[in-house]
């Protein structure tokens, strides 16, 4: 087993599309540079695709001090065993000593393969990181026992030290909006991908086609819980937002009992947010939701009941009857708008 200290930089790993870089890769790289920051190593994007070029710059400008990227005809599409081998090599070549990855689908199915190749740990669905500047030990901190407590995880022995974070945890980096010192630090790679280990061919993409519900990205979310009353209600929720040029989220318990898609869930079984204003509608406050909106700038609550924890966390509350209060501010904004 090779020496812990060879191990250096943190990496982060950025998912691509048809070539156009997922958001969450970009989010990763303000803590991979804390982490870097704190114990003097670079901070590196590792980029597999096929067109990847512009999104290699991107990632530079966003602040990375290197960027890998690797680009083919096998990586167009994900597929588990190309990519699993592709970052096997590449760790294998360059030793990391962290890996960052997005909690999306694809992350989730890379992230156990590559740690169990690596014979190395992997921490899921983290919502705060630091690094020991003395051992070099990531502190992996992540919600435990249905979001109760917030467990902190250290992977000592093992390296690289590997971990998922939700998408929209983490805000972007400020881009370097000249990006002219970009292209000194990409750096092409290759890997030895042999054409039987690829044990799948892509056939056919199929897109669902379903209603569009990006609260990752959105900059107002107006979400609504049990307190509406029923499932008609959201009527009021969608107009706010539409009104507010926002995204309408829900709370589990109005999944749950089928008043809305789970695509609009905000929580720890849902999605985790950081818009600039989130209004939240009946909604009592339960510490798994807090889980997800606890990054947005400003709060807004709207329940009848005094005493709901959302309001400890809120910015801004109203107490009273959110049928009687959202058509009175959606009155109010559009007087606003038309002046």
């Amino acid at each position: 087993m090779e020496q812990k200290q060879e191990y250096k930089n943190i990496w982060v790993f950025i998912e691509t599309e048809e070539g156009k870089a997922k958001p969450v890769g970009f989010e990763l790289l303000t803590p991979g540079r804390l982490l870097a920051d704190k114990i003097g190593e670079k901070l590196v994007a590792v980029i597999p695709g096929y067109g990847v070029r512009e999104a290699a710059r991107q990632a530079a400008a966003y602040g990375a001090d290197e960027v890998l990227f690797i680009e083919g005809e096998e990586y167009r599409n994900y597929r588990t065993d190309v990519y699993a081998d592709c970052m096997t090599e590449l760790v294998e070549r360059h030793r990391p000593l962290v890996i960052l990855m997005g909690a999306t689908n694809n992350g989730r199915d890379l992230g156990p393969r590559l740690a169990c190749r690596l014979k190395t740990g992997l921490t899921a669905d983290c919502t705060a990181l630091d690094i020991d500047s003395m051992t070099k030990n990531v502190e992996w901190t992540r919600p435990a026992f249905g979001g109760n407590l917030m467990a902190t995880i250290l992977c000592p022995e093992h390296r690289p030290q590997m971990g998922t974070v939700r998408p929209g945890v983490f805000k972007k980096p400020v881009p370097d909006e000249d990006g002219s010192a970009a292209e000194q630090k990409l750096i092409g790679e290759s890997a030895g991908i042999k054409p039987e280990r690829i044990r799948t061919e892509i056939v056919e993409r199929i897109k669902e086609v379903v209603q569009s519900v990006n609260l990752e990205e959105a900059e107002i979310i107006v979400s609504g819980g049990r307190g509406i009353g029923k499932a008609e209600n959201f009527s009021y929720i969608r107009e706010l937002a539409d009104v507010l040029g926002g995204a309408v989220g829900s709370s589990r318990a109005c999944v749950d009992v089928d008043w809305i898609p789970r695509a609009h869930q905000v929580g720890q079984t849902g999605k985790t947010v950081a818009p600039k204003l989130y209004i939240a509608c009946g909604i009592s406050g339960a510490i798994q939701h807090l889980a997800g909106m606890s990054g947005a700038e400003t709060i807004v609550a709207i329940n009848k009941d005094p005493d709901a924890p959302i309001f400890g966390v809120a910015d801004y509350g109203i107490v009273g009857d959110l049928l009687e209060v959202i058509p009175e501010l959606i009155r109010e904004i559009k007087k606003v708008k038309e002046i």
